[in-house]
């Protein structure tokens, strides 16, 4: 197996590069939950978080309900056109922890490599 670098991780997933021989492949991050892994650039984890959001706002019925969050499944846009996921509220939330977070992550990095170094 390759080896990875790790960017974030929650109970529900894991990001992280594919380390190439020497160099890491930072041109797309591997986001893996559900069994399920996405190989996405940056731009494309954007939309993605954008859409758990907007998936966020259409869903966000189960405020009286007995089972809050965690039975009503719904379909939740990705950023592959052809791809749609089963998830309830629970996941979902799990999903935009994980994506966030891995943004984040990769900002305090560009910082603290890129225009934060003297």
């Amino acid at each position: 197996m390759k080896e990875i670098d790790q960017i974030y991780h929650n109970e529900f997933g894991i990001s992280f590069f594919w380390k190439k021989e020497q160099n890491n492949a930072y041109e797309k991050i591997q986001l893996v939950f559900k069994e399920t892994g996405f190989y996405l650039t940056v731009a494309q984890l954007r939309e993605f978080c954008q859409l758990v959001h907007v998936s966020k706002l259409k869903n966000s019925c189960c405020d009286d309900c007995a089972f809050k969050n965690s039975c009503h499944k719904f379909l939740l846009k990705t950023p592959c056109e052809a791809i749609d996921l089963a998830v309830n509220m629970e996941e979902l939330q799990l999903i935009e922890d994980l994506i966030r977070g891995t943004l984040f992550t990769l900002q305090i990095d560009d910082f603290i490599y890129g225009v934060g170094r003297n």
